[in-house]
């Protein structure tokens, strides 16, 4: 598991398991964001696994999955209330590799932050983004 940092409250990562949600914990996160569809692959955890473990460790979940490219604004609404919530991060988002949600938080991100500054963050978090904005 990576903890690819896009801003001091959210970071993306690959496919959890509930033997990270401690580390994740302690790491000072207080809310997890689940962006990978159930059953995209034989291989992952379920979210209601991972979700059932939040709650018995006191962390927030939310289940906002994404199917690879279908990015729509209701649900890039629903990520933005979400992170609004300060007193709810930082957050802690995960899908197959990271990407989807690094996307999600550039997308709801493209009315306070320059394309340029987008860029800039995601590739810092290891993800380039250019393709989205071309």
């Amino acid at each position: 598991m990576n903890f690819n940092k896009v801003t001091d409250n959210f970071c993306v990562s690959e496919q959890i398991t509930v033997s990270d949600l401690q580390t994740i914990k302690e790491a000072g996160f207080k809310s997890i964001i689940c962006n990978r569809p159930e059953n995209e692959s034989s291989d992952q955890t379920s979210y209601h696994e991972i979700q059932k473990h939040c709650e018995l460790l006191g962390l927030s979940f939310f289940n906002l999955p994404i199917i690879p490219g279908q990015f729509n604004q209701e649900l890039i609404h629903e990520f933005k209330h979400i992170i609004s919530e300060d007193s709810q991060g930082p957050f802690f988002a995960y899908c197959r590799s990271g990407t989807r949600s690094c996307t999600l938080w550039a997308l709801a991100h493209l009315d306070q932050i320059s394309k340029e500054d987008i860029l800039i963050q995601t590739k810092k978090a290891g993800y380039d983004l250019t393709q989205l904005f071309s």
